[in-house]
């Protein structure tokens, strides 16, 4: 149960939103739109100029200073009120990982310009040969005089074609005994010549994501993060971060209403079995903020990311599906986008469920596929196969 100042730190936060963020971007995140770039530098602007953009952050990097649960309600009432996501790769991902082990040079220059969105970050992680197994990685970087030669492929590269920054991790040491004991992370700017960026187009004709070349490309030393080699130690903040992005407890928070609401609307609520079947979703959903807000707690107090970040990507991701099937099993055939009944006019919104279906397969994929997450957590507990 929240306390009656959380509960009205809540209702601040929402009245914000309401204020702020046009109700027609509110309502694109509500009907699964994608937003405009223009749409998500205004909103980042607003939280940036209120001091919320980063919340989680020390207050010395600005910061709030909230507690866990303070943080926690602050980006479930985000996404309950429809609020575009900012994207993770530089406030949630990058940013706590320079305050950990940037330089004090990187992170004057870089951490005020995250915060304020005038760098926009994505990920250089997966490689053709390298998704789930990171540690395979081919990306090279040579250190001549005082910059990194870079040469390889990024696979995979969300929203690569509207960023100017990229972090990435490339292999350093080929001569490493163990793959992930020779890896380091850059700082890259996209804008260096030698880099070319090639659209992956979805079926539905949408860019998200794409493919980076690197060739011959000039890194200076200075844009090292922390030493070299050490990259793999340093991603365990980053995909820690990312896998409790991905978990999506906001956006769950909000399937889970729509669904309610539009079941009850259905008369599906009085048939046990369907009813039972979200109750099960609404308990998956329960232990999943339980987790997050002890992860959040522990992250506050110092402590990096373990297992409980690839569970909550297993369970957080499992949820999204789970909710995109039922929300579509409630309309039935009124929810495909073609066909006779398609796009009821009585469920405006029924357009965008199917889409929704369709976009949440590929959550168990990026990130590090859940098959690998289970691989993880099993070696973890010492229950890996034995001979």
């Amino acid at each position: 149960m929240l306390t009656p100042d959380e509960l009205a730190f809540a209702e601040e936060v929402r009245a914000f939103v309401r204020a702020e963020c046009p109700e027609k971007t509110r309502a694109k995140v509500f009907d699964a739109v994608r937003i405009t770039s223009d749409e998500r530098r205004s909103w980042h602007s607003a939280l940036h100029a209120r001091g919320w953009a980063a919340p989680h952050w020390p207050v010395e990097h600005g910061g709030t200073g909230w507690g866990a649960v303070q943080t926690y309600i602050f980006a479930e009432t985000l996404a309950e009120e429809g609020a575009p996501d900012l994207g993770s790769f530089g406030l949630k991902m990058l940013g706590p990982t320079l305050i950990r082990y940037g330089s004090d040079a990187q992170k004057a220059r870089y951490l005020p310009r995250i915060l304020s969105g005038e760098d926009f970050w994505c990920q250089g992680f997966s490689e053709p040969g390298a998704g789930s197994d990171l540690a395979s990685l081919k990306t090279r970087a040579e250190l001549v005089d005082d910059h990194w030669i870079v040469n390889g492929q990024k696979m995979w590269t969300t929203m690569a074609h509207e960023a100017n920054m990229m972090f990435a991790l490339v292999r350093t040491d080929p001569q490493s005994a163990k793959p992930q004991t020779g890896i380091s992370m850059l700082l890259i700017d996209l804008a260096t010549p030698g880099i070319d960026i090639r659209p992956i187009l979805l079926l539905n004709g949408e860019r998200s994501t794409n493919e980076v070349f690197f060739d011959n490309v000039r890194v200076p030393a200075a844009n090292l993060v922390g030493e070299p080699h050490q990259g793999w130690t340093y991603s365990r903040v980053v995909l820690g971060n990312e896998r409790l992005s991905i978990a999506r407890i906001g956006l769950n928070r909000r399937q889970l209403a729509k669904l309610k609401s539009l079941a009850q609307a259905e008369g599906l609520l009085d048939a046990p079995l369907f009813r039972a079947r979200v109750a099960s979703a609404e308990i998956e959903l329960a232990a999943l903020e339980a987790m997050a807000i002890g992860m959040l707690d522990r992250a506050r107090a110092g402590v990096a990311p373990g297992i409980e970040a690839n569970m909550l990507k297993i369970k957080g991701s499992e949820l999204q599906q789970t909710l995109a099937e039922l929300l579509v099993d409630t309309l039935g055939r009124r929810a495909a986008p073609f066909g006779p009944d398609a796009a009821d006019p009585a469920q405006p919104r029924s357009a965008s469920l199917f889409k929704s279906h369709f976009d949440t397969r590929v959550v168990t994929i990026y990130g590090g596929s859940n098959e690998i997450q289970r691989n993880i957590i099993a070696k973890s507990l010492g229950l890996g196969a034995t001979r």
